[in-house]
């Protein structure tokens, strides 16, 4: 039914849809086979930016508009298919965060949730809940729904990480809730690796019970990480579609360290050529180390360290290494697997 067209349109039809009109009506049977499809139908499209490309540019906003100015000072990354819409993938936003030596992004909280994967720079703090961190290349950070955050750095050089926000989510559901801290900082209340040390080793407090959905540990250093990817790739072969593939978890649920952005890292040995695969939700990669490809239908693009590139939902693609790689990537599969909607097709399925 769905995947039939339109029934045509008769003279009679067409005056009945204009009387129907005004009274906010219109006839389903018009827009079914667009509005229930056969498979997924995304606008995004394949897209790559290149660090060496985009950088110049965020130094650039770096001389023409201040951080607290900017409230955050981040170029964007736009789909090329989704009209000026402010999505990399059609469900999440992403864009690059710069932070100048001696800046402070001030401190507010909203209810989208947020991550920040470390591009560039060393030393940099972000700040939640009252615990800062300091992040490094390769970090993942996540900034849960409505906690207060706010980002500083007093090192002597730039700043730059990826920013994921579940943007487009919040606001389909009309749910989006904001406000400004009334400083610029937040007081600091726990010292600096207390989450990590209270819920980061396989070990919860005694008697302390989640309060949120999201992870307690809000910083995942890349070393740690990096570790248990070359333990995984000496004790056993590579998935043929994924190589070397961990997931980021809560802790204290086992579930995704955030409820709606899925975060991933994934190492692919040198000469690693992956075969087709596809999955519903809509893929942002950042490569961390080496250089390859990833293939998108007929779409090939060639990533190296800090390159970003996005792959659609359904979309079969494979990803090819020149030299050992590490990917991380975020989607929204933890909504779509809550839903009982996400579907993955290995191979030329």
């Amino acid at each position: 039914m769905a995947t039939e067209a339109a029934p045509a349109r008769t003279p009679e039809r067409q005056a009945f849809y204009d009387q129907i009109a005004p009274a906010n009506l219109a006839p389903l049977w018009e827009q079914l086979h667009s509005l229930v499809t056969a498979r997924p139908q995304p606008k995004c499209q394949p897209a790559i930016w290149h660090y060496a490309a985009v950088r110049p540019y965020l130094m650039q906003s770096g001389s023409l508009i201040t951080a607290q100015e900017a409230t955050r000072r981040v170029l964007m990354l736009m789909n090329p298919g989704l009209g000026g819409e402010a999505s990399i993938s059609g469900s999440l936003f992403a864009g690059l965060q710069l932070i100048m030596p001696g800046e402070v992004a001030p401190a507010h909280r909203h209810t989208q949730s947020a991550l920040r994967f470390i591009i560039e720079g060393h030393g940099a703090y972000t700040a939640v809940d009252g615990e800062r961190t300091l992040m490094e290349p390769g970090d993942f950070v996540s900034t849960p729904s409505w906690t207060w955050r706010d980002h500083g750095n007093d090192n002597n050089e730039p700043m730059v990480w990826l920013d994921g926000l579940d943007v487009q989510l919040v606001n389909l559901l009309n749910a989006s809730f904001a406000e400004g801290y009334p400083e610029d900082t937040q007081p600091v209340s726990r010292p600096e690796g207390d989450a990590l040390a209270r819920y980061g080793h396989n070990l919860l407090p005694v008697d302390w019970k989640p309060s949120v959905k999201t992870s307690p540990v809000f910083n995942y250093p890349y070393t740690r990480s990096r570790e248990a990817l070359t333990a995984l790739a000496k004790n056993g072969d590579p998935d043929p579609y994924h190589g070397h593939k961990l997931r980021y978890v809560n802790p204290a649920t086992g579930e995704s360290a955030m409820p709606t952005i899925g975060t991933f890292l994934q190492l692919l040995p040198k000469g690693f050529s992956g075969s087709p695969y596809r999955s519903t939700d809509g893929t942002v990669y950042v490569a961390v180390e080496g250089e390859g490809e990833t293939r998108v239908g007929d779409t090939v693009m060639r990533w190296g360290p800090r390159d970003i590139w996005v792959v659609p939902s359904w979309m079969p693609h494979s990803h090819h290494a020149g030299s050992e790689a590490v990917l991380f990537s975020f989607s929204d599969r933890p909504v779509q697997e809550k839903l009982g909607l996400w579907r993955e097709a290995r191979g030329n399925a």
